[in-house]
């Protein structure tokens, strides 16, 4: 992987934060979200010379197939036991008690319109941005992401 040099770590540093986060919320695991990225990454490094003109899109899709596969592959197999919060030190403050609810509600919402508001609302993307991740067309993924706005709001 020397050959795809400085613009490969740049791309990296700049937009692992972003991809992590959003990983993070299509799985609702830290563990999980940063395998999801760590192979998205090391697939854009093997497609570096083809991708390198819009790596982030690249990425930001590998991530939401990753995740997609881990619940498609998830459902088939035994139920996992997971702690059903993450260890608190303290009282948290208002930011953390707001990304834990958060985390809750997406996890209470399906696969497919959680990807819809992760990508809308989170990785600010256009209805045209999003269906492109996703490989539909456009009215399926608006579609997607106003149902998903009403489950929120239930």
């Amino acid at each position: 992987m020397d050959e795809v040099g400085r613009d490969f770590d740049d791309f990296v540093t700049a937009s692992s934060p972003s991809l992590l986060r959003t990983a993070y919320l299509l799985t609702g695991d830290h563990g999980h979200a940063e395998d999801a990225l760590q192979h998205a990454l090391m697939a854009t490094a093997r497609h570096w010379r083809t991708v390198h003109t819009d790596p982030v899109a690249y990425a930001r899709r590998a991530v939401v197939n990753l995740a997609k596969n881990r619940w498609r592959a998830r459902s088939r197999r035994v139920v996992e036991v997971s702690n059903p919060a993450e260890p608190s030190y303290g009282p948290p403050d208002q930011a953390v008690a707001l990304s834990q609810a958060l985390v809750g509600a997406l996890r209470q919402v399906p696969y497919q319109q959680r990807t819809v508001l992760v990508l809308r609302y989170f990785e600010d993307l256009s209805i045209e941005q999003t269906a492109e991740v996703l490989g539909v067309a456009r009215e399926p993924s608006r579609a997607r992401a106003t149902t998903a706005s009403r489950s929120c709001e239930r």
